[in-house]
C-alpha cells in the first residue's frame, strides 16, 4: 500500500508526494487530515476497480462518504458506522473488508455550526459553509442534521468493465424523493485548490434518522432548526495500492 500525504496548513494544497508513514512528523500527524482511498479524478477516469478494503483508513473514522467497488451502492459513513445504499434504497452496514475505489473520512469534531434557515436549499449551502468555515480553500467536512421539508437521495446500479463513464452511470441512477423527513447528511465542501481529489463542491451522502432510506443528496430544502456544522480540515492523506 501506498500513502500520498498532499498536506497544507491552510489554503493551497501541495502536490502529491510519495512518503512513508515513519517519515511524517507529529505535529502533521496532529493535523486535522481527510483520510481518503483513491480520488475523484480516478473515478471519473472511469476506473470502479476497488483499490483498497474499508479498513485501511477507517479506524478513526467518525463521518465520510464515497462508493464500493464496481459502483455497487453508495457509501454512507455516520457515527463511526459504514453503510451501503443500493438501488433498492435502503442502507446496510457494510463490511470494512470490502473494497472501495473511492472514499473520504474525517474524525470529525465541529469547529463553528449555525442553523441554517428553514426554506433553504442545498444549492445554497456552499456560500453558508465558506462563510462559517471562514474559507473557499481546502476541504472542510459538513454534518447537517434535523428535519428536511424535502429531500431526494440515488444510488446506481453495480457496473461491469468495459465501464461506462460517470455521466453514463448518473444517467442510469435511482433517485429516491423522500418529501419530510429527518436526517443527517454528511460529506465534504472541495475548494478550488482541492480539484480532482475529492468531488467537486459540495458533495453529501445522507440516511434517515430512522435508517429506512440513504443515498448520495440530489437536492434538499431545509426545514425547521437544521443544524450545520463544519470543520477547516489541514489537507489530505490518499491511500492507493
Amino acid at each position: 500500500m501506498k500513502i500520498f500525504p498532499v498536506i497544507a496548513s491552510l489554503g493551497l494544497l501541495a502536490s502529491f508526494a510519495a512518503a512513508p508513514v515513519a517519515a511524517q512528523s507529529e505535529s502533521t500527524q496532529s493535523l486535522v487530515v481527510v483520510q481518503q482511498i483513491g480520488t475523484y479524478d480516478y473515478l471519473a477516469g472511469p476506473n470502479y476497480q476497488g483499490l483498497l478494503p474499508i479498513r485501511e483508513i477507517f479506524r478513526d473514522a467518525e463521518i465520510g462518504l464515497g462508493t464500493f467497488a464496481n459502483l455497487d451502492g453508495e457509501m454512507v459513513v455516520l457515527d463511526g458506522v459504514v453503510y451501503r445504499v443500493g438501488t433498492d434504497g435502503v442502507p446496510r452496514q457494510a463490511s470494512t473488508k470490502r473494497l472501495t475505489p473511492f472514499m473520504q473520512v474525517v474524525d470529525f469534531d465541529a469547529e463553528r455550526s449555525m442553523r441554517v434557515a428553514p426554506n433553504t436549499a442545498c444549492s445554497a449551502l456552499p456560500s453558508l459553509i465558506d462563510t462559517l468555515a471562514r474559507t473557499t480553500q481546502g476541504i472542510v467536512a459538513v454534518k447537517l442534521s434535523g428535519v428536511f421539508f424535502d429531500i431526494e437521495l440515488r444510488s446506481v446500479p453495480a457496473q461491469v468493465e468495459p465501464f461506462p463513464s460517470l455521466v453514463e452511470v448518473i444517467g442510469t441512477q435511482i433517485k429516491f424523493p423522500l418529501g419530510r423527513v429527518n436526517a443527517t447528511l454528511v460529506g465534504f465542501r472541495q475548494g478550488p485548490d482541492a480539484q480532482g481529489i475529492g468531488a467537486p463542491g459540495l458533495h453529501l451522502h445522507g440516511l434517515t434518522k430512522s435508517k429506512g432510506a440513504g443515498g448520495h443528496v440530489l437536492s434538499c430544502v431545509t426545514g425547521p432548526r437544521v443544524l450545520l456544522e463544519v470543520q477547516k480540515t489541514q489537507g489530505v492523506r490518499v491511500y492507493t495500492p
